[in-house]
């Protein structure tokens, strides 16, 4: 190694940030177990790495005692007198033992180092940088599908799209642009690993704080969401101001800003229900798009009764309970659903 190469080591830190110090102490700690590999020897060594010149060291170190039991490691007392008169017990006396083939060794394992540490540092960037958006909307494109997996480029990294946090109702193909949801960063040894949802209910509320600007400005509140992923969503929003109508914000001028949304969730259908404090407003609305007549809570179990027309009941109900199901998730209440007919036989 020469001059270039600390040359090289102070450009590496002005471009990647990384400690052209942190970078040296590496190399000759990386050094130490490469010369014992090649030179087989299990003796203490230290190596040295000029800072301005870039020279190999390689230095044997003894320490001195009264009686020598391994001489690979110890040296007597009057042996080290020798070399300097001033040593004294338990000191490390220290000799050049530098092989003349040893800078080609040294050069090699300089850069497998250097090129372990840009990498970590690359990582560590991208880790920091992706952590920070935990429970945020990105936009990538698929890389690649592999045994049910979706990867997904996000330039400087891939994210992760498993099975169970896929749409139904989605096909994957290379290249397509998706909005994903991150559900988490994780620190691994082969670099951060981000997992992203097409399926998390965080995904809605994202897409709306990006379409709707009372949203985003906190003008209107969203108080609640249940999603059954690639079928059906119910969203409940408030708002803050009383001449601004927090249902009409969010369904958009001729219903654009939600029909955007839908159409970024290949067809899913989104009820958008104006959130009351009062029980039984709450409930009522959230069997949209289903009529209610009458509303009676049990504020002790949280539990509620609900009479709808004879004609809507299977409306209420839904499709395989669809519609009564994400209410209760929504409202957080256990709802029972009934008739007219099924309350007048009674």
């Amino acid at each position: 190694m020469n001059t270039d190469f600390i040359e090289a080591l102070q450009q590496i830190q002005k471009d990647k940030g990384i400690s052209k110090e942190i970078l040296i102490d590496a190399i000759e700690a990386a050094l130490i177990s490469s010369y014992k590999r090649n030179f087989g020897t299990s003796q203490n060594v230290r190596v040295e790495i000029e800072r301005d010149t870039g020279d190999v060291s390689v230095y044997s170190q003894k320490q001195i005692v009264e009686e020598v039991e391994d001489e690979l490691l110890e040296i007597s007392m009057a042996e080290a007198k020798e070399i300097d008169p001033n040593y004294e017990i338990g000191d490390i006396v220290e000799k050049e033992v530098t092989p003349k083939n040893f800078g080609r060794i040294a050069a090699q394992t300089a850069k497998q180092v250097v090129v372990q540490r840009i990498r970590e540092a690359e990582r560590g960037v991208v880790f920091e940088e992706f952590i920070n958006r935990e429970s945020d909307i990105i936009t990538g494109s698929v890389a690649r599908v592999a045994k049910g997996m979706v990867y997904i480029n996000l330039g400087k990294t891939e994210a992760i799209l498993g099975p169970t946090e896929q749409m139904p109702n989605e096909e994957y193909k290379h290249g397509d642009r998706i909005k994903t949801y991150i559900v988490e960063v994780k620190k691994t040894t082969k670099g951060p690993q981000i997992v992203v949802s097409r399926t998390h209910p965080g995904l809605i509320k994202r897409l709306f704080e990006l379409e709707v600007p009372e949203i985003h400005e906190g003008i209107v509140e969203i108080k609640s969401i249940s999603r059954e992923a690639g079928s059906r969503t119910k969203i409940a929003v408030e708002s803050k101001e009383p001449n601004v109508d927090p249902v009409g914000a969010c369904v958009g001028p001729k219903g654009t800003r939600v029909q955007n949304i839908v159409d970024e969730l290949r067809g899913e259908k989104i009820d958008i229900i104006k959130y009351s404090k009062d029980p039984t407003e709450f409930i009522a609305s959230s069997l949209s798009p289903s009529k209610v007549i009458s509303t009676v809570v049990n504020q002790e179990d949280k539990t509620a009764k609900v009479v709808v027309p004879d004609y809507q009941l299977s409306l209420a109900i839904g499709k395989e309970g669809q519609n009564a199901r994400l209410a209760a998730k929504l409202t957080g209440w256990k709802i029972d659903i009934k008739s007219e007919s099924q309350v007048k036989e009674e």
